[in-house]
């Protein structure tokens, strides 16, 4: 009997399982399994984050080199940009140029030295200004002192107050109590001028000494103008028949005898001339007695009240005696710009200007309201008289005097003193084209017993350079326009304090947290 053929399996045909369904072919063995191509794959995934990562770690690099690049350029090249429309962050052109003509500081140092805390708002203040000038020039040897830390400094350099500057060049030195760009250059003018002036003091009749240490003599006042450039010399008519004809100032004291006539008429001479003159005059036993020097007087039309000045206000500042005229209201002027202390007149004439060929009154220093010219003794209290000629306050305690220069043209020197062409002289130092005159009628405001009262010292020291055209060698940059000012109203500054404060900061957070999301889920 034939047996039933058997059937095997073909290789080709699925096999089932036990649940009758056809198993997925086996294999070769050593091959993968196949994957389908429709199913993502890991590895696409990780590369993609390590990419990310690598970028995000380049840019914080680049970021960080970007950073620390930008801080070494701005330390090695310091560049400053004046965006406003006043141009208070720079300095003015004439500045520029003279800090341009200073001296290398190898053969000729600009010495400055502040004495306040670099970090007290004073120093913040002053080092702000300071900055400008180091702006083009680097090499400006500026040094800081702490008057309370070293106050053996600050008594040699004879500091009163916080945040005084000392310029110092070559042997010279100028204090300056209130800085701004106009003092501080003017100040560097004068110590780097190439001429320093000559003042010739009167001597031979028994004026207050150039050099003496005593209390009614100038020896502190000529040391202060030494300092400052001033090169100084006596000068005796006796000997001398003439005022030498370089003399820039000439300075005349109360002489305690009287001047020859001879004498007086050089000194009238020497104003004829074109010379600038300081005359310190002084009340003595003959209100009318100038021992000799009436010729000067009529020829500058000044006359004397009867009398000294006596100011009431003398005892709300501390002084006994009614005699010390107090001057407080400071014109606007070369004499009295920024002045905010009051000066001290020990014992003064009364002045007044009269009818004098081609002179003008310039300005003049005034008593208060509560003084007169008193004529009789000073003695327990005294009261004005009007019937003895004593006339109230205001009284001119000191004039000033101009008139152009003889022999120069006198429409130039007025086109010249109208445009403040003072940029000029402070880089060539020529003498203004105008002829100067200060008479004050007390002395001893300027001698060694009364210099430091007050701005005493400030005072005598302007005159002397308002005399020699040195005033104003830069023009003081003119103040910030304020006509565009950008006010904002109460609600728009609340809305960019809040805005500033929290919403921006909250827009920011708020952006990240959103990028680091959609980072993640990506």
């Amino acid at each position: 009997m034939t047996a039933p053929a058997r059937i095997e399996p073909s290789a080709a045909l699925p096999a089932e399982d036990e649940s009758g369904l056809a198993a997925p072919p086996e294999e070769p063995p050593g091959e993968p399994p196949n994957e389908r191509a429709d199913e993502p794959t890991a590895a696409p995934g990780r590369w993609r984050r390590l990419q990310r990562t690598a970028a995000d770690g380049v840019f914080a690099l680049l970021l960080l080199a970007l950073v620390l690049t930008a801080g070494w350029l701005a330390a090695r090249h310091d560049r400053t940009f004046d965006w406003s429309a006043s141009a208070r962050n720079s300095l003015t052109p004439a500045s520029i140029a003279l800090l341009e003509r200073l001296p290398d500081a190898d053969t000729a140092p600009l010495r400055i030295t502040v004495f306040a805390p670099r970090e007290h708002r004073v120093g913040r203040a002053v080092e702000q200004l300071l900055a400008r000038y180091r702006r083009h020039r680097p090499d400006l040897d500026i040094h800081w002192v702490d008057p309370q830390a070293t106050p053996e400094r600050a008594r040699e350099a004879d500091v009163r107050l916080l945040g005084q500057v000392v310029i110092e060049h070559q042997g010279r030195r100028e204090t300056l109590e209130v800085l701004s760009e106009g003092t501080l250059s003017s100040a560097i003018a004068r110590l780097t001028l190439a001429r320093a002036p000559w003042v010739a003091v009167l001597e031979g009749h028994g004026e207050r000494a150039l050099g003496g240490g005593a209390g009614p003599d100038i020896g502190r006042f000529a040391q202060l103008l030494r300092q400052r450039g001033f090169r100084l010399r006596p000068l005796d008519l006796a000997s001398a028949p003439r005022v030498p004809d370089n003399t820039d100032l000439l300075v005349v004291t109360a002489p305690a005898i009287a001047l020859f006539p001879g004498e007086a008429d050089a000194l009238v001479d020497y104003l004829a001339a074109g010379g600038n003159l300081l005359w310190l005059l002084d009340p003595g036993a003959d209100d009318s007695d100038l021992r000799g020097l009436e010729p000067l007087a009529a020829y500058l039309g000044i006359r004397t009240l009867p009398g000294l000045v006596v100011d009431a206000r003398a005892a709300e500042h501390g002084f006994e005696t009614p005699t010390f005229t107090v001057v407080d209201d400071w014109p606007a002027h070369a004499l009295g710009r920024d002045l905010t202390r009051h000066a001290v007149l020990p014992g003064s004439l009364a002045l007044e200007a009269g009818p004098a060929p081609g002179w003008r009154l310039a300005t003049r220093l005034t008593s208060g309201e509560q003084s007169w010219n008193e004529t009789g003794p000073i003695r327990g209290e005294v009261t004005r008289n009007p019937d003895l000629g004593e006339a109230s306050g205001p009284l001119a305690l000191a004039l000033a005097l101009s008139r152009p220069r003889p022999g120069a043209d006198a429409a130039t020197a007025d086109a010249a003193d109208a445009d403040a062409d003072a940029d000029e002289r402070a880089i060539t130092a020529e003498p203004p084209d105008e002829q100067r005159v200060i008479v004050v009628g007390d002395g001893d405001f300027a001698s060694n017993a009364h210099l430091g009262t007050g701005e005493n010292r400030a005072l005598a020291l302007r005159m002397a350079r308002w005399l020699t055209g040195l005033e104003d060698l830069i023009a003081p940059p003119p103040g910030p326009d304020d006509r565009d000012n950008f006010v904002l109203s109460a609600a728009r500054t609340w809305l960019i304090g809040v805005g500033g404060v929290f919403a921006l900061p909250l827009l920011l957070a708020g952006l990240g947290l959103w990028i680091t999301w959609r980072r993640g889920s990506a």
